[in-house]
């Protein structure tokens, strides 16, 4: 089907709704037709906010695909600058970018591919301060974080805050995908209930990581941030996805909310936020 027809079908097709313009048409238009799409499914992209928690190996390839997409307001939340190692897997950094601020670096690259989106960088560490405040313009938060502290930290916030977060993990071979809507399905600490002691699990410094791997999560992350958007699929709740890359094989693990859960739980314990950088391990 020609670009050109396509723009004609789908103009008749949304004459009830705001209109997409003709550059849009032409720019999404190959998910445009998608049935399970189409102009009113691409405008609920467009209306769409997401933060994106970490711009490094699974940040970087989930808010590349956002933006492709059309999710209208991408927030970049980092606090590290671009090194050399870095530019193996984290596809929004190029050479040139070396030294600058990782969330400057991402929103130079996404605004170039998608001038019709709004991107929005907070350089900065998340903290039990200031974090509930970041995610609350957002309708959806990618969990990409690189360290044990940060992934509790959003966990705790978007449960206490009722707040949708895809999580993801990766290490060596390895990745793990799993998404949390609170009170529909089982929370991270549902998984993990505390912080591992430190030297229990080792960094990727320490044990290396295969950079298409992170590819491979992060794409999946934006799946299900689209898929959630469009109210369509099955998400991830309650599924914990496992992949390794030697066997490319994939497990989709069931998980129950546990009823003792600390934060989601009948009778949760945690109802404030607090910091975990004692138990600061990156991975």
């Amino acid at each position: 089907m020609s670009c050109f027809a396509v723009k004609r079908g789908f103009l008749n097709g949304v004459k009830d709704m705001e209109r997409l313009t003709e550059e849009q048409i032409e720019r999404y238009s190959r998910q445009i037709i998608l049935p399970e799409i189409g102009g009113v499914g691409q405008r609920k992209l467009l209306e769409t906010r997401v933060l994106v928690i970490g711009c490094g190996g699974l940040g970087s390839p989930c808010a590349f695909y956002l933006a492709g997409a059309g999710v209208g307001k991408i927030g970049l939340v980092d606090s590290d600058a671009v090194e050399l190692n870095n530019l193996q897997r984290q596809i929004l950094h190029f050479t040139h970018n070396l030294g600058q601020p990782k969330v400057d670096s991402a929103k130079e690259k996404l605004q170039a591919l998608n001038p019709d989106i709004e991107v929005v960088p907070y350089h900065l560490r998340l903290t039990s301060e200031n974090i509930r405040e970041v995610i609350e313009d957002y309708d959806f938060v990618v969990d990409g974080s690189d360290n044990f502290p940060t992934r509790y930290l959003v966990n705790d916030a978007c449960v206490l805050s009722n707040k949708p977060f895809c999580h993801a993990g990766i290490l060596r071979f390895d990745g793990q995908v799993i998404t949390i809507i609170p009170l529909q399905g089982p929370c991270y600490r549902c998984l993990f209930p505390e912080p591992p002691p430190p030297g229990m699990v080792p960094s990727c410094q320490e044990a290396g990581i295969l950079g298409a791997v992170a590819g491979v999560l992060g794409v999946i992350q934006a799946t299900e941030v689209l898929k959630f958007a469009l109210g369509k699929g099955e998400l991830l709740i309650g599924k914990l996805l496992v992949f390794n890359a030697l066997e490319m094989s994939f497990r989709k693990l069931t998980i129950q909310r546990n009823k003792q859960c600390p934060v989601c739980g009948d009778r949760p314990t945690v109802t404030e936020l607090i910091d975990y950088e004692e138990f600061c391990n990156l991975i």
